[in-house]
C-alpha cells in the first residue's frame, strides 16, 4: 500500500466518525437532524472547489461545528486523493507537530489559495 493509498484509508475513517459525531451531539441536545446533505471528498479539482467550499461551509454550520480545530479537522477529512489528499496529509502533520490552537482565516486562505479556480481569476481581469 502506497503512502497516499494509506492516507486515503486514515482519512476515510476520520470524514464519517467527525460528521457522526456532530449529527450525534445534535440529536442528544434535541436539534433536529442535519437538514444539509455531507458535501462529500474534495479531489483537488479547481473546478469543483467553490460549490464544494460552500457545501462544507453549510455542512458544518448545520451541524454546529465551531470550534476551529474542530472544523479544521473536519474540513482535511473531506480531502481526499491526487493534491487535495496531498495537502490534507501535510496539513495533519502540521497539526500533529504544533498543538497550537490554529488560525481559521489563515486556514481558509491557504486553502482558498491552493484549491480556488485560478481560471476564474484570469477571466475576471
Amino acid at each position: 500500500m502506497s503512502e497516499y493509498e494509506q492516507t486515503d484509508t486514515e482519512m476515510s475513517v476520520i470524514q464519517p466518525a467527525t460528521a457522526a459525531a456532530a449529527v450525534s451531539k445534535n440529536v442528544q441536545a434535541g436539534l433536529p437532524k442535519n437538514m444539509v446533505l455531507d458535501p462529500g471528498w474534495f479531489d483537488g479539482d479547481w473546478s469543483k472547489f467553490e460549490d464544494w467550499w460552500r457545501g462544507i461551509r453549510l455542512f458544518l454550520k448545520s451541524n454546529r461545528v465551531n470550534g476551529t480545530d474542530d472544523r479544521i479537522t473536519a474540513i482535511l477529512a473531506h480531502l481526499r486523493g491526487g493534491v487535495a489528499g496531498i495537502y490534507a496529509q501535510k496539513k495533519l502533520n502540521e497539526l500533529d507537530e504544533d498543538n497550537d490552537t490554529q488560525d481559521w482565516d489563515e486556514f481558509v486562505k491557504e486553502l482558498k489559495t491552493t484549491f480556488s479556480d485560478k481560471s476564474k481569476a484570469v477571466d475576471a481581469e
